[in-house]
């Protein structure tokens, strides 16, 4: 017997065993077992959701006679009877499945509604499924409106879409429609597990999240690949060979790119790019499959209750949530799809890739985290050292300025970038030298930046430039900033600042704001100093509580590092 793939063999036969689609099938169940049956049902989804599938079971659950033959129109199809199997054989003479794309004008539509007159030759209904509809011409929608509209008592149409957008309001109004979702991958790897046990092909758990994942919600697209998995590993489908064969970036390469961007170390980052390079993998599948990191260290860092608990890279998860700030993650995850959506604008995809690691480093701020660490450990390649566990310092306070090592600073230019808005009256000015204690003089301020900033109506971009800029002095009606982030200093957001402070001092306020490294006080340093102090001192709280001291003498029970949160 010739071998039928996964796909084919493997289509539901009933409603129980199709995945994915409850609501359309508990609307069809209902349906039926009350018999309120419309004379026209339209199912929208992309390819391999299950539309032909649903078709085909709507034709037997009609047509259904039983195994004793005199069953009824019933919501369970035998799958025994003459109807059931020739509809799962493809050749029930009264199911007449139509391809709208190659039948697409007003000739082969005619043809079909001439036929529909007649009553079905052995069948209670004459069910006309018809394949993507929406590549019918307007003639051919127009032919259909009105046997659409009030076919035969006999006759059942069935449309099925990728693209309802394309299909007639005229059209819509006349069908039952419903919407079939895409599969998500906690519902393909069961399934596919399922299929494999039945197949008697060994395979490693984490191969099938990399197959559901390459089938981008398909469930005929993820047996296709299955198919092709077995093809290419052989008697037992490996991780190893499924990332060979999609060509999709092993998770260490993930995990090493961001260790080194933590570490700030360009060269480990493009040491890893050549290895990615070496292998021929996809750029933009690394980006992807980077921006799908980022995505989970964001969610760990503000709902940590929605990971699923079998997720492979926790241990990675917890380890960068504490590194990086979620400001950084957002502006990271940010960088890397629009890098990706900008390679075919590179000169190579060598370069675009590369760049956009280099633009990761380049917008990292002086420090990150909560600074809960002393001087950072001996520079070495961030490829092959995984981040360090960071702890308080002995008198309980941070210094932000031990968190990153001399040799880790970026560069600063001799003449930092001045951003200034401009005025068409007066010439840009130069920044005042910085002035450690600001004093205010007219309008009002009286040289209180942190006080000033909690009065500041800004959100957005806006804010965070208030919350990282360092006053330098007030003079001439200007408020002179320093930024540690070029990135903020966006002429609309300076904008908006500038709207915010004429709010409260007058319509004369003017602002000027350059990049530098920021020596101090602002509000993201005293809120990370203050977080600092609470862990500090709950970390000295639970040090000292009589109960853990007589854990930890007693039975050698260990305080694990970073596990001790401040209460909120």
């Amino acid at each position: 017997m010739p071998y039928q793939v996964l796909a084919r063999k493997w289509r539901p036969r009933s409603f129980e065993t199709l995945v994915g689609q409850e609501h359309v099938v508990r609307a069809l169940t209902h349906a039926l077992e009350q018999k309120r049956l419309h004379h026209a049902y339209l199912f929208t989804g992309t390819r391999g959701v299950g539309k032909t599938t649903l078709s085909r079971l709507l034709a037997k659950a009609l047509n259904c006679v039983g195994p004793d033959g005199q069953g009824d129109i019933t919501a369970k199809p035998c799958g025994v009877c003459r109807v059931c199997q020739e509809i799962d054989q493809g050749r029930f003479v009264d199911y007449i499945e139509m391809d709208a794309a190659s039948n697409r004008g007003v000739d082969e539509m005619a043809q079909l509604l001439e036929q529909a007159v007649y009553a079905p030759s052995n069948a209670r209904f004459k069910v006309y499924m018809i394949d993507e509809v929406h590549m019918l011409t307007n003639h051919a929608f127009n032919a259909m409106l009105k046997t659409l509209e009030e076919p035969p008592d006999y006759v059942k149409f069935i449309l099925a879409t990728t693209d309802p957008q394309k299909i007639p309001v005229t059209v819509l109004s006349r069908c039952l429609q419903f919407n079939l979702k895409q599969m998500p991958v906690g519902q393909i790897v069961p399934h596919l597990a399922q299929v494999l046990e039945a197949e008697g092909i060994g395979f490693e758990p984490l191969a099938l999240p990399l197959l559901a994942r390459g089938a981008a919600g398909s469930m005929r697209d993820a047996l296709s690949l299955t198919d092709q998995a077995i093809a290419y590993s052989g008697e037992r489908v490996t991780e190893q060979a499924v990332r060979a064969m999609l060509g999709t970036l092993d998770q260490t390469y993930l995990v090493r790119l961001l260790d080194a961007l933590w570490a700030k170390d360009g060269g480990a980052l493009l040491a890893i790019a050549d290895e990615i390079t070496e292998r021929s993998l996809s750029y933009s599948a690394a980006l992807q499959d980077l921006a799908g990191l980022l995505h989970r260290v964001a969610v760990r860092q503000s709902v940590p209750e929605a990971l699923v608990e079998d997720v492979s890279d926790r241990a990675a998860l917890d380890r960068f949530a504490e590194a990086f700030t979620p400001e950084e993650i957002q502006l990271d995850y940010e960088i890397v799809i629009r890098g990706r959506a900008e390679l075919g604008l590179a000169p190579d995809e060598y370069a675009g890739f590369t760049m956009t690691l280099l633009r990761l480093l380049a917008f990292r701020p002086e420090t990150s985290g909560e600074e809960l660490a002393g001087p950072a450990p001996e520079a070495k390649s961030a490829a092959t050292r995984p981040l360090t566990s960071r702890a308080a310092l002995p008198n309980g306070r941070a210094r932000a300025q031990d968190a990153v090592t001399p040799a880790a600073r970026p560069l600063q230019s001799p003449r930092p970038a001045l951003f200034q808005e401009p005025d068409e009256k007066e010439p840009a000015r130069p920044a005042p030298a910085p002035s450690s204690s600001p004093q205010g003089s007219g309008v009002g301020f009286d040289g209180d930046w942190l006080g000033l900033t909690k009065r500041l109506k800004v959100s957005g971009l806006a804010r965070q430039l208030v919350e990282q800029a360092e006053l330098l002095s007030f003079s001439d009606q200007t408020f002179h900033l320093r930024v540690p982030i070029k990135s903020l200093l966006e002429p609309s957001v300076l904008e908006k600042l500038r709207a915010a402070l004429r709010e409260q001092f007058g319509p004369d306020v003017r602002v000027s704001a350059q990049v530098g490294a920021v020596e101090g006080q602002t509000v993201a340093a005293t809120e990370r100093s203050a977080r600092a102090e609470r862990l500090a001192q709950a970390v000295a709280a639970i040090e000292s509580d009589p109960f853990v001291r007589t854990l930890v003498k007693d039975f050698g029970a260990t305080i694990v590092p970073g596990s001790i949160k401040p209460a909120p």
